[in-house]
C-alpha cells in the first residue's frame, strides 16, 4: 500500500513539473482586492489545483460529518419511538394486571395467640 502511494505522490510531482515547464508563459493575476506581479502560468496552475483539491477535501469532510450527523439523529429518533412504546405497553400491562389482582385477606382459623412481650428473666 505504501508503494502505491509513493507511485502515485511521484506521478503527480512529475505532472507538476511537466506543467510549470510546458506552460512558461508569464500572466499577471488579478486577486479582486490585490494584483500579484506576473508570474509563471505553470505554476499558477499548478498553486490552483493544489488549492482546489485541499478545499474540496475539507469541505467534503464537513458535508460527511453533517450527513453522519443527520443519520445519528434519525437512528436516535426512531430508537426513542421503540423506547417509549415498550413503555406504554409496559404501563399497560402494569395497569391490567394490578385490576386483576383481588386483595388479599388472610384469616387465621384455631390460631394460638403469640405472647409479644419479652418475658426473661436472668
Amino acid at each position: 500500500m505504501h508503494i502505491i502511494l509513493i507511485v502515485l505522490l511521484v506521478a503527480v510531482c512529475a505532472y507538476a513539473i511537466g506543467l510549470v515547464l510546458m506552460n512558461n508563459s508569464e500572466v499577471a493575476v488579478n486577486l479582486m482586492f490585490s494584483s500579484v506581479p506576473t508570474m509563471n502560468l505553470g505554476l499558477l496552475l499548478v498553486i490552483t489545483i493544489v488549492l482546489g483539491v485541499i478545499l474540496g477535501m475539507l469541505l467534503a469532510l464537513l458535508v460527511f460529518r453533517v450527513l453522519q450527523n443527520k443519520w445519528e439523529i434519525s437512528r436516535l429518533k426512531k430508537e426513542l419511538k421503540l423506547t417509549q412504546s415498550q413503555l406504554t405497553e409496559a404501563n399497560i400491562k402494569l395497569a391490567q394486571q394490578s385490576e386483576v389482582r383481588p386483595t388479599e385477606t388472610v384469616i387465621v382459623e384455631n390460631a394460638a395467640p403469640t405472647n409479644t412481650t419479652n418475658n426473661s428473666h436472668l
